[in-house]
């Protein structure tokens, strides 16, 4: 034998067993998967193929809807100031800055743009913009790109559809957990969401599940921030972290789901929580204390869990502080799989976490490949991409151990 041939017999081996290590972490997150204890955070891109918009396409929109209103000039005034990417959240975010200040000083006024808008003008406009958002994210909007035309849903023509929804919630209580030999424990969903569609999904299913609220059609919000959450009997609990477009606040204080179309209880505002500077604020008083408390209880704990991520763009950057505190304390035992979009190479936060001490517990899937801690891209198709990232693909992959995109 040549030592040409001795030559290629050992890369064809080296790479052989290359492809079986790649492979065997494929099938480690498949494991993974199937664990017991398991919680899940979702972002705005799960419900874009069921009609509704990314952040941009959502701020563009709103834009749209406040022509010729009186709060136009007031986002106007906001966007100028700050960067191209900024996005909606973050102009509520500055809004709500705006009314702290007007809160503070003695003639109730800030100035923007060179105009006075007095506390009264502000809580105007973040109430219009909310509630515009509301309405976008209630209908569907789908904009104009790509070839395609956009479309925008009312109430005789809405858009958004749960069906993807359920064909995840359905892959994952009926395929992964269906032969557990262990006690089910609720799957945790923290979502940044403000819609609605994945609790819908859960109850479609029939499965039982919590979310921090006590009634029928209406509802109170029960929960509160250092309060024992049941357990008992439930296949799901669903934290939103940003609120919801059915949340209110009444005038009492309290936080309350209702319809679209009730008229009670009288409401104060329309519950969100704001990005960048405001969060903190935000985060410390119910319903969201509550909220990110059962976030980093859960995540910080000692105990085995698998935090999956999907269709979450690491722009939280509350929520990238909570995980990166957790998941670097020497008593961790949380394994992160994250199923996301490379743009540029991985989100900035994986690929930071990935190569941490404690970046053997961090997967990434994506279009180009398998990461695992420091290695990869693993598994990296001939021709074409890999579909793990995208909201279906999670799906497919719940369903078939992703080896139906290799």
């Amino acid at each position: 034998m040549s030592d040409l041939d001795l030559k290629n017999g050992y890369q064809n081996t080296m790479a052989e067993k290359m492809s079986e290590a790649s492979t065997d972490l494929l099938n480690q997150v498949d494991q993974h998967l199937n664990h017991p204890n398991q919680a899940w955070l979702l972002g705005a891109g799960i419900s874009k193929d069921a009609g509704l918009p990314l952040m941009m396409d959502l701020t563009a929109q709103v834009f749209k809807k406040s022509e010729g209103k009186a709060h136009a000039a007031v986002l106007d005034a906001m966007k100028a100031g700050l960067p191209e990417e900024a996005h909606i959240e973050h102009l509520l975010s500055q809004l709500g800055d705006y009314m702290a200040i007007a809160k503070r000083v003695l003639d109730k006024t800030v100035t923007l743009a060179g105009t006075e808008y007095g506390l009264n003008a502000l809580e105007a406009a973040h109430e219009a913009i909310t509630g515009d958002i509301a309405e976008v994210i209630r209908w569907g909007y789908i904009a104009a790109k790509d070839g395609v035309v956009e479309i925008v849903g009312s109430q005789q023509n809405p858009l958004v559809s749960v069906e993807h929804h359920s064909k995840f919630v359905q892959a994952l209580f009926e395929k992964r957990q269906a032969g557990l030999r262990e006690p089910k424990k609720p799957i945790h969903f923290f979502t940044t969401n403000y819609d609605t569609l994945l609790e819908d999904a859960i109850a479609l299913g029939r499965y039982s599940s919590w979310d921090g609220f006590s009634g029928g059609a209406v509802a109170f919000r029960e929960h509160r921030f250092g309060q024992t959450v049941p357990t008992d009997g439930l296949r799901a609990k669903v934290i939103k972290l940003h609120g919801s477009i059915d949340w209110i606040m009444g005038e009492d204080g309290d936080v309350w789901r209702v319809r679209s179309t009730d008229t009670y209880p009288t409401r104060k505002g329309r519950v969100y929580i704001h990005l960048q500077s405001t969060k903190y604020l935000a985060t410390q008083k119910d319903p969201f204390a509550a909220q990110f408390s059962m976030l980093r209880e859960l995540i910080g704990s000692n105990s085995e869990l698998v935090l999956v991520v999907c269709g979450y763009s690491f722009g939280d950057e509350h929520i990238n502080e909570e995980l990166e505190r957790a998941l670097s304390l020497p008593s961790n035992k949380t394994t992160l799989i994250a199923f996301c979009r490379e743009s540029n190479g991985l989100p900035q936060e994986i690929e930071r976490w990935r190569k941490a001490h404690w970046g053997e517990r961090v997967y990434a899937l994506t279009q180009k490949g398998l990461y695992c801690g420091v290695h990869g891209p693993l598994l990296q198709k001939e021709e074409g991409e890999h579909e793990w990232w995208s909201f279906r693909g999670v799906t497919r992959f719940l369903e078939d151990g992703g080896m139906g995109d290799m």
